[in-house]
């Protein structure tokens, strides 16, 4: 390969470009299930700032998939992020709109956006691509008002009239919650999926556009569930198996 020039970014592969795809789609897809938190928020007559506070995460979220979407044009990428219709939004079900988003807040904000912080902390270290680390840095700023915003909303939701059950119902589904945490981000773990991982090694260019291996992805958050997700589900009154 030849040598950079200075100033030049490192050699941006097709695993970048995947990523960065990959990583565009899901910010859309999280502006638009925020949206649909905050319609939900609306109807249940929630604290005005928990509204505003999931309007402005609309808007979080739409920027960071502009930003990841710059990312991966800069890295090579040509392609407009494909959009399935039927993911963009959240499915309300009979059980009741207090139970439908205290589950979305829960799967979502306290577990996703927490191990979120974790993740894009870890991701932003190694990386040296200017466009890359200025999208990494904005989206892990805005990441810890997401997660707080988690938070704050399962604390009112467990406030209402039907707060001890909906405890319940979480203590319940927790488990395979975390479960599809895990799986989302570091895979199962298995012998193939690890000897991939071996051939697939990334290099140290590859970790400069803002990537990391499956086992780093689930160290990460391994550590979060020692450090943020016991702690605070236990003040809940949540206790984690």
């Amino acid at each position: 390969m030849p040598a950079r020039t200075k100033g030049q970014s490192p050699h941006a592969d097709g695993a970048v470009r995947g990523e960065w795809l990959r990583r565009t789609q899901a910010e859309y897809r999280s502006s638009a299930i925020t949206a649909q938190v905050g319609l939900w928020l609306l109807q249940l007559g929630a604290p005005p700032q928990l509204i505003r506070q999931g309007l402005r995460i609309v808007n979080d979220e739409l920027r960071h998939a502009e930003l990841s979407h710059r990312v991966y044009r800069s890295a090579g990428g040509t392609e407009i992020a494909p959009l399935a219709r039927e993911a963009l939004g959240l499915r309300a079900t009979n059980a009741g709109l207090e139970r439908d988003l205290t589950r979305a807040i829960t799967q979502i904000y306290c577990l996703g956006e927490t191990a979120a912080v974790r993740l894009f902390h870890r991701l932003r270290e190694p990386c040296t691509v200017p466009v890359a680390r200025a999208a990494l840095d904005r989206v892990l700023r805005d990441e810890v008002r997401h997660r707080d915003f988690g938070w704050t909303t399962l604390e009112w939701l467990l406030s209402l009239p039907a707060g001890s059950s909906l405890r319940d119902e979480i203590a319940l589904n927790l488990p395979a919650m975390i479960q599809n945490l895990v799986r989302g981000y570091g895979g199962d773990g298995g012998v193939e999926e690890e000897q991939e991982q071996e051939r697939t090694r990334l290099t140290p260019e590859t970790r400069a556009w803002g990537l990391m291996t499956r086992a780093e992805y689930r160290s990460a958050i391994e550590l979060c569930m020692k450090r943020d997700l016991r702690p605070r589900f236990a003040k809940l009154g949540i206790r984690l198996a």
